[in-house]
């Protein structure tokens, strides 16, 4: 899972990561909001009424979910998710720290790692040189770092994000990645077999 603060550029890292490796997959939420031109269905979002939505969380078929602006829900289907995992894939959600909370709660194996700028200033100029927001979003999103900021202590990595480095970032994060597959417990099946390969040698000794 990766949060970041707003212009952190977290959505810049995982594209990298996404172009330079087949065996990733980006989850894909399912929201009740309704579809934009250019969306297509189960590629950018899988769009559903709110009675479905509802019904998928109260079944616990949801990793986690949110209303967003009062309005329109969204969040993260735990199938989909298994889906990929099944193909031997490496998923990735791209999540608000809330978000994180729920998912690690129903999936206690997953790994949270969160992508911020060298210092918490950077964040201002960022979304400033976007020129897309009023200065009244940006404030808003300001306010929301600053809450999240609050959150970091949770997860079990930090990745700086610098100006102009953002593969440098992706190939930190790929890292990561590769590093947790390697801890112990995701080795039991090559450790027993070892173990059962080395067995003569003990008795040997016995």
């Amino acid at each position: 899972m990766i949060s970041g603060f707003s212009g952190a550029g977290k959505g810049t890292v995982i594209g990298k990561l996404l172009q330079k490796n087949d065996h990733y997959a980006l989850s894909i939420s399912v929201t009740t909001r309704k579809m934009r031109e250019g969306e297509e269905e189960g590629k950018h979002y899988f769009f559903r009424d709110e009675e479905t939505f509802l019904k998928l969380a109260n079944e616990g078929k949801l990793l986690e979910y949110n209303l967003y602006g009062g309005k329109n829900y969204y969040g993260t289907p735990r199938e989909y998710v298994q889906e990929r995992l099944c193909e031997g894939k490496d998923v990735i959600l791209e999540i608000d720290p809330n978000g994180a909370r729920q998912v690690k709660k129903n999936m206690p194996e997953a790994v949270l790692i969160f992508i911020t700028p060298p210092h918490f200033d950077d964040l201002e100029k960022r979304l400033t040189g976007r020129n897309t927001e009023t200065p009244e979003q940006i404030a808003q999103r300001l306010k929301i770092a600053a809450r999240e900021a609050l959150a970091m202590p949770e997860y079990d990595h930090i990745l700086v994000n610098r100006e102009g480095a953002s593969q440098d970032c992706a190939d930190q994060l790929e890292a990561i990645v590769q590093a947790e597959h390697l801890r112990t417990e995701k080795q039991q099946e090559h450790i027993n077999a070892l173990i059962e390969q080395s067995a003569p040698l003990r008795e040997e000794h016995a």
